[in-house]
């Protein structure tokens, strides 16, 4: 297996992270969702330079964006900006899209539920009929109660999934999994090899091994089920703003770069802007751990 990692977890170039990420071991990069940033004939030569490539990318279903929407031109829209995203991906030689259907922090339904799924079905088939032609994989991802109404959970995920078609896979996440699941290991196994992205996180959100997750467990049911592609970092360390805080210097007081609609996000998150030197840390604590588990 090898070691993937986010960059929307904290606002800086994409240079800045590949260097970092580069230099800790990383090989993959699972790039963030926002297709109107990237230039991929600019930054893939950068990729290329610091040994990095694109794993996949995975949706940030904000504001408007949402599959389940009323609004058929809500719903035409959100469809449009995942197909951007997949382009994206594809033109940086990429493999996944993990997708998350409905609006990041939407508590409210449009519809009833049977309509809601058919709205679902329809959007993420006609999302695939397209990624089917760029050779890349969709991988539904379940995100926890406190940030979705919508599939919170792997079996959900998997039965949209299977109403999609063949090679529509699921992207499960430790983190969401320790929330949701009754057994994560059940669920994986269930998942099977439908399984086609795997988000690593610790139960707090920090990176792996800074929690209580049984990581050596979680390697050896992925070896289980034969998945054997990218672990993909995603820790959003939540910070402490008392004195109690263990990490005295990880808030970035005075960050540089980051907009208003990152701000948001890493706050609706339990989180906010962290300095590089904290960063720094989690990504290569990330790295410590997983790769001890995976080398055995």
């Amino acid at each position: 297996m090898e070691l993937a990692i986010h960059n929307w977890m904290r606002a800086e170039s994409l240079e800045h992270t590949l260097g970092r990420i580069a230099k800790l071991g990383y090989t993959r990069l699972e790039i963030q969702g926002t297709p109107e940033n990237y230039d991929a004939k600019k930054i893939k030569p950068v990729m290329d330079d610091h040994g990095i490539q694109c794993w996949g990318s995975v949706t940030l279903m904000l504001e408007e964006r949402n599959l389940l929407a009323k609004d058929p031109a809500q719903r035409k829209m959100s469809v449009q900006y995942v197909k951007d995203v997949a382009k994206m991906v594809y033109d940086l030689g990429g493999s996944v899209i993990s997708l998350v259907p409905a609006t990041v922090g939407k508590i409210i339904p449009d519809a009833t539920p049977e309509q809601e799924w058919e709205w679902a079905v329809e959007g993420v088939k006609e999302i695939y009929a397209y990624t089917e032609d760029l050779g890349l994989k969709i991988g539904i991802e379940p995100i926890n109660r406190f940030e979705t109404y919508f599939i919170n959970r792997g079996g959900q995920a998997l039965a949209l999934a299977e109403a999609v078609g063949p090679n529509c896979g699921v992207c499960l996440d430790t983190f969401h999994m320790n929330i949701e699941e009754v057994d994560m290991f059940e669920t994986m196994k269930k998942v099977g090899d439908r399984l086609v992205n795997f988000h690593v996180a610790d139960n707090n959100r920090m990176a792996p091994g800074m929690g209580h997750l049984d990581w050596a467990r979680i390697i050896r049911t992925l070896n289980e089920i034969n998945y054997d592609q990218v672990l993909s970092v995603e820790f959003c360390a939540p910070l402490d703003r008392t004195p109690a805080n263990p990490f005295p210097n990880s808030i970035d007081t005075d960050p540089e770069g980051l907009t208003a609609e990152q701000k948001k996000f890493l706050e609706d998150h339990g989180s906010s802007a962290v300095t590089d030197e904290f960063y720094t840390m989690l990504t290569k604590k990330s790295m410590e751990t997983l790769t001890k588990l995976i080398n055995k």
